[in-house]
């Protein structure tokens, strides 16, 4: 196998689920995916690894599932990181360059390297470090200082820090499967490598990512993430709100978001209605379709409120020149788009993966998948100037102990024919089943 062609995988915790990608760039320059895996997400909270058991079963699970596919083994991983406590700070580098007057990448390095020895919050660690643009003896706005002439080299530098914890729950996860977390990766770093474009992130952008567990913020400006921030809330608490609205159990109130679900209910259909079957006898329930996207638009209402707060709180509301890119599963939502931007103002799009993986990958290609197929990104940029991830899959097949439960092609099937059902006439009302 040549060197363009190292295998890597990249897994996404979260707070509902755990997914698996396996692949590696192929002699084309293009992304193979070789390996997928999902499963729901136990002992998650918030994005946050709590229950170390639970968590690993359900880690175990997805990647059995990726291995499966192309008979091989999972050894190292790029995880993502994510959690309330996950906090930005601004510090001010400053460094005198040498005596030839001309800046090198060591200085770039030695300031990068007083910057990370700032004093931070007991227990937290810096997950990545960024520079804004350089000065150079009062010359501002310079976006690379190497080669450049002068005797005062000063920055701003944005440092993402977070809970030691949380990565340590994680390395106790994988460890238990033995394998090695290669490196984690902010969640929003990860997004923004398969959403985003250059020009967005230096005109000003947000990132918003609607999960199931927790909603995700991050601002980018002059090409740099300038502000993260988690709201611990996201499409579980508008299922929730369904069921109680609706008085039905918690797996139809999920179904009835997903199949028949949107976020206005000014533009829902009058007329229709779907049917939940009754428990143990009792009769059918009628819902109609108005109502259920009333209930839903209230809990959006929340939700963009609590997080357009957060982009005034950052001081970059004034700096959003791209506006909003949404992403997570709630982004398939119909009309949210268009409720965000009645409610912020701010212009939105759809952040679809900007990765082709060919007609067998296609279900691939979703807001849904953003986090996981950006940590594989990153995974494979980085693999190809490593030598020490050549090795990271032994193709031996059966050297796992393989599980006795149901395979992921099996799934597959299953969901697909799941998903034909969301279908219905227009001109009848609709039954869930």
């Amino acid at each position: 196998m040549g060197k363009s062609e190292k295998i890597v995988a990249a897994v996404d915790v979260g707070t509902t689920k755990v997914v698996v990608v396996a692949g590696r760039k192929n002699r084309e320059g293009t992304i193979e995916i070789l390996g997928y895996g999902r499963s729901c997400s136990m002992g998650v909270k918030r994005g946050v690894v709590l229950n170390i058991d639970e968590a690993f079963s359900s880690i175990h699970e997805a990647i059995r599932q990726a291995e499966d596919m192309f008979e091989g083994d999972i050894e190292e991983v790029y995880v993502n990181i994510v959690g309330q406590q996950l906090k930005t700070f601004t510090k001010r580098g400053e460094r005198y360059i040498n005596e030839s007057r001309i800046v090198s990448e060591e200085d770039v390095d030695a300031m990068f390297q007083q910057v990370k020895n700032v004093e931070i919050p007991e227990g937290y660690k810096i997950y990545h470090t960024s520079p804004q643009l350089f000065t150079i003896d009062n010359e501002a706005g310079i976006p690379n200082p190497v080669g450049m002439t002068g005797e005062r080299m000063e920055a701003d530098f944005k440092l993402l820090v977070a809970p030691q914890l949380y990565e340590d729950n994680l390395q106790l996860c994988f460890e238990r499967a033995g394998i090695t977390v290669r490196k984690t990766v902010i969640d929003p770093l990860a997004s923004s490598e398969i959403l985003l474009s250059e020009d967005e992130k230096e005109a000003g952008v947000v990132m918003l990512d609607i999960g199931g567990g927790t909603t995700k913020m991050a601002i980018y400006h002059d090409g740099v993430l300038c502000y993260s921030s988690l709201i611990p809330f996201g499409g579980n608490v508008i299922t929730h709100d369904i069921k109680e609205g609706c008085t039905i159990l918690a797996r139809q109130a999920e179904s009835l978001k997903v199949q028949f679900g949107q976020a206005m209910g000014d533009f829902a259909p009058e007329d229709k209605v779907v049917t939940i079957p009754g428990i143990s006898g009792w009769e059918p329930k009628e819902i109609s379709f108005k109502n259920l996207a009333f209930i839903i638009q209230a809990r959006m209402e929340e939700i963009i409120e609590a997080f357009f707060f957060q982009i005034e709180k950052s001081g970059y509301m004034d700096k959003v020149g791209a506006g909003i890119v949404l992403t997570g599963g709630c982004a398939l939502m119909p009309n949210l788009s268009q409720l965000i931007k009645f409610q912020t103002g701010l212009d939105v799009r759809k952040g679809i993966p900007r990765m082709k993986a060919g007609e067998q990958w296609k279900e691939l290609e979703d807001p849904r998948n953003a986090t996981v197929l950006g940590l594989l990104l990153t995974a494979l940029t980085e693999s190809e100037d490593s030598e020490t991830t050549r090795n990271s899959f032994k193709n031996k097949k059966g050297k796992k102990t393989r599980s006795t439960q149901p395979g992921f092609l099996s799934k597959m099937k299953n969901e697909v024919a799941r998903q034909v059902t969301l279908f219905f006439d227009e001109d009848q009302d609709t039954e869930m089943f």
